[in-house]
């Protein structure tokens, strides 16, 4: 009686083990992408903050009492200068344990980590010689991770517009604004050669980099594999015959959308002339 058990449930623990390895790699790639976010985040704000307070306290001297300001901007200042100092004093630590080593990989190395460990989990289903209404369930069962990167992605994009546009917005009605003065002060000449630089430089960008495109295509792909999904759930239309039948329609709708994403992404990337067919 316990061997048909053990072969039964061997490879099947094989198959959850690497299912886990995969969960945890996941786990890590999203912590380590928070410790990241908060190092340089820490860092910019710090930045930000010191030439901030110079260039308003320079303008400002002997004309305008910003000590108010000051005294709540620099205590804040001083205080994410210090955390940055502490992260960036953890991340360049040389650790002698191999767990501190593991932690502190990049994520681009978890995420091949990821990557090989989703392979090896597909080989041992190959070699177990699993059915294919079972590699098509495992498929299906993978969507809402595909459904979640794609919408992250996309909403990375999106920030990344969003923060362009409103350096284009406001540096435009600075540079107006400052330039319209009729006695225009030496600094404030400088802060227009500044804001027009930005200005420019997020333009150009936001042209050439299409973010605004980028998001709105992986949130239409998103969108579309989640309605598939959706409708294979509840049995509505298209998904209306048997169990296996819609599965199988499922894996090849969602991969059919996949490639599509892949062809537009390529064709963002092309230069201007190359999407026009021109040389």
């Amino acid at each position: 009686m316990t061997e048909p058990d053990q072969t039964t449930s061997g490879p099947t623990e094989q198959l959850l083990e690497h299912k886990t390895e995969i969960l945890e790699l996941q786990a890590r790639i999203r912590t380590r992408k928070l410790q990241l976010r908060t190092l340089w985040g820490t860092g910019l704000i710090t930045a930000f903050g010191v030439v901030s307070i110079f260039i308003a306290t320079v303008a400002t001297w002997r004309t305008v009492d910003i000590g108010k300001i000051n005294g709540i901007a620099i205590p804040l200042t001083i205080l994410c200068g210090i955390t940055f100092g502490f992260l960036l004093e953890m991340e360049n630590r040389d650790s002698e344990g191999e767990s501190n080593i593991d932690e502190r990989k990049s994520v681009r190395q978890l995420e091949l980590e990821l990557e090989i460990a989703e392979e090896r989990r597909l080989l041992q289903a190959k070699q177990l010689n699993v059915p294919v209404d079972q590699r098509q369930f495992t498929y299906k069962d993978s969507l809402p991770r595909e459904l979640d990167q794609l919408r992250a992605e996309a909403q990375h994009y999106r920030r990344i517009h969003n923060a362009f546009q409103s350096v284009i917005i406001i540096g435009s009605l600075g540079t107006t604004t400052a330039a319209s003065l009729a006695d225009t002060p030496s600094y404030l000449k400088w802060v227009t050669v500044g804001l027009s630089f930005a200005v420019g430089v997020s333009a150009g960008f936001t042209g050439y980099f299409k973010y605004r495109e980028r998001s709105f295509y992986l949130q239409q792909t998103a969108d579309a594999i989640e309605q598939h999904a959706t409708a294979f759930e509840l049995g509505i239309p298209p998904y209306t015959g048997e169990a296996t039948e819609n599965l199988a329609k499922l894996t090849k709708d969602v991969e059919a959308l996949r490639i599509e994403q892949r062809k537009r992404e390529q064709q963002l990337d092309q230069p201007h002339e190359g999407r026009d067919g021109t040389v």
